[in-house]
């Protein structure tokens, strides 16, 4: 059996070797353990969109929408981990994420949340994440995070004036759950630092 062969197959049990002490009567149980989706941010770009961009709504995937880490073992296949999860739902973190990233890339004059109360927008910014998942398929495992970006006028609900598809992969460094964690946030890094950079050049619509 090859070094990275065994290692592919350690990190596809990685859920399975999370339940085995249960049931055992002379261990305690597993105690579940929660990371957070807290990616680094992106320097601030040489160009800021005047006006205020207000993060909306991310949807999330079904087989990913869920907290616990999903493993994707074969191509028709996935394990979700019920003791390694994310401290909330990707959604929300993957929103608060993008916020904080478009406001440190200074990518507009103001950046808001949804729910902040600051309502005032010039521009909608929503996601829509096809992945987020830790890939064993592979000689050496990655994680990987794809979101389509959509931007609208806050004025027009549901008119897209800009829209862009990104997608990173990171290696996993181990197999611990600590590493899936950290694979993922620099993934989603990568995607919101791409995004920054993109939507700051973009020309958008003002009328």
């Amino acid at each position: 059996m090859t070094t990275s062969f065994s290692r592919r197959r350690a990190l596809a049990l990685l859920p399975l070797a999370a339940v085995l002490p249960a049931c055992s009567l002379t261990r305690p149980s597993p105690v579940k353990r929660t990371f957070l989706l807290e990616p680094a941010l992106p320097a601030p770009g040489s160009r800021t969109q005047p006006g205020t961009l207000r993060v909306g709504a991310i949807t999330v995937a079904a087989p990913y929408r869920d907290r616990g880490f999903v493993f994707r073992t074969a191509d028709l296949k996935v394990e979700s981990d019920f003791y390694h999860e994310f401290f909330a739902s990707p959604a929300s973190m993957v929103g608060e994420s993008a916020a904080r990233a478009m406001s440190a890339a200074r990518v507009f004059d103001r950046v808001v949340r949804a729910g902040s109360g600051l309502e005032g927008a010039d521009f909608v910014l929503e996601g829509f994440v096809s992945s987020l998942y830790a890939d064993a398929r592979t000689a050496k495992a990655e994680a990987e995070v794809a979101i389509t970006w959509y931007v609208s006028r806050a004025a027009y609900p549901g008119g897209v004036v800009w829209t862009r598809d990104y997608g990173e992969r990171a290696p996993i460094d181990g197999t611990a759950p600590d590493a899936v964690a950290a694979a993922m946030n620099v993934a989603l890094g990568r995607v919101l630092a791409a995004l920054a950079r993109d939507l700051a050049a973009a020309d958008l619509p003002r009328g």
